[in-house]
């Protein structure tokens, strides 16, 4: 069905190292996971979710608080949402879950988890609330352990890693705890060592998580030096300034890692990121063939669609500005893509020969979107078939456009 992005995967897994040897005793049955984000329940109710082509569905989000005995906030997230949401996905015997931490809702992970009394404290934080709503398990959603990369004021210590895994194997070791659906997204490189270097052994990981996600996804946006691919499948065949990572180099990172293939889920996103990109650096050779990384003017922040943030202050008290995501239903709405999920009249478009995901232009606005449509998806869907990965996870289920991602992916990657 998708001959090309299979004959483009086989090149790049043959080249690719085997997993390693699986030394965990948890399922590996293949999941579908879907992102539920409750403020977006007006938009996006739960009666439109399709239920039945989800195996987990996750709740977001639960924010870490000061006191790791205290309750997790909720209060960002809609929580009088999650008793319909609960109901709903056993309804349609699929696992409920909730993610803890985010983007604004990590500040307090690496003080809850830094010594023994408060891991036990967290662990039954965490515990009540997943039986409080009679949620199946938690998404530990830490961004990001040990590092400078988050909000901007998430607490943080070299030792982050290590005390993340002992957290983890307090929680197993929990009566209830044991028995809960436990997994954790991840950046497309390993959690940071003590040296504050990619963890070279994440496979005790393994052992307390039923599945990763790798969120292969923001990885070129309005802090990059051009415009450039959300969420590239490879970027290997890429000059070096552009390998910012990719779907491919980010298995292989974990795999290398000791993370099993099995325990892998490729993270795939609903939406994409808007440049301010003039006619010149758009079509630079002046044949009408859009340029895949062209400059772009970055004092000029582009408002997205309708859900896009609006501006104001962060959970640190630092000004934000409008994101300039585009989700799927956002660009179908707007007139850059047709209600099939291809590019309208009168919008260029162009889809990287390495990175295998689409852009689109308008030139009247000079607005340049770098996102994924069925095409760039089905790719996804033959690597995590040809890698041997466990499934995928899509952030988030209410950005598709009748389910045109959704259905590409599940098509592809022959799992379900």
């Amino acid at each position: 069905m998708f001959p090309t992005a299979a004959l483009f995967l086989s090149l790049l897994v043959a080249s690719a190292s085997s997993s390693p040897t699986n030394l965990s005793r948890r399922t590996t049955s293949p999941v579908a996971v879907g992102y539920y984000t409750g403020w977006h329940n007006d938009d996006f109710p739960l009666t439109d979710v399709s239920w039945e082509k989800y195996t987990h569905m996750i709740y977001s989000f639960a924010e870490t608080v000061e006191d790791p005995s205290g309750a997790l906030y909720l209060n960002r997230s809609s929580p009088e949402v999650i008793p319909d949401f609960v109901k709903a996905a056993h309804d349609n015997n699929v696992k409920a879950m909730i993610a803890v931490g985010g983007w604004t809702g990590s500040l307090h992970f690496s003080t809850n988890v830094e010594n023994d009394a408060n891991r036990k404290a967290f662990v039954q934080s965490v515990v009540s609330l997943v039986q409080s709503y009679g949620f199946d398990g938690v998404d530990f959603d830490w961004e990001y352990p040990g590092s400078e990369v988050g909000v901007g004021c998430n607490a943080k210590s070299p030792d982050d890693t290590a005390n993340y895994l002992l957290f983890l194997q307090e929680l197993r070791a929990d009566p209830a705890g044991k028995d809960f659906v436990v997994s954790a997204p991840t950046a497309v490189r390993p959690w940071l060592d003590a040296s504050g270097n990619p963890s070279s052994d994440v496979s005790g990981f393994a052992d307390v998580l039923d599945f990763i996600t790798i969120m292969n996804y923001d990885l070129w946006g309005s802090w990059s030096a051009t415009a450039g691919p959300n969420a590239p499948l490879d970027d290997s065949c890429e000059s070096a300034d552009k390998q910012e990572g990719s779907a491919v180099s980010s298995v292989k990172a974990w795999n290398d890692a000791g993370m099993p293939s099995d325990h892998i889920v490729m993270g795939v996103a609903t939406y994409g990121h808007s440049f301010s990109v003039n006619a010149s650096s758009a079509f630079p050779n002046g044949d009408g063939v859009l340029a895949a990384y062209p400059l772009f003017d970055a004092s000029v922040r582009l408002v997205g669609d309708s859900w896009d943030n609006s501006t104001g202050s962060d959970v640190c008290g630092k000004p934000f500005l409008a994101s300039g995501n585009m989700d799927l239903w956002g660009l179908v709405e707007g007139g850059w893509l047709t209600e099939e999920g291809v590019a309208a009249d009168g919008i260029a478009y162009v889809y990287g020969d390495c990175d295998r995901t689409p852009r689109v232009y308008n030139q009247e606005a000079e607005h340049f979107v770098s996102f994924d449509d069925a095409t760039s998806v089905a790719e996804k869907g033959v690597l995590i078939s040809t890698m041997g990965l466990r499934g995928f996870a899509m952030w988030e289920a209410g950005g598709d456009y009748k389910d045109i991602l959704l259905d590409s992916v599940r098509a592809s990657s022959s799992l379900f």
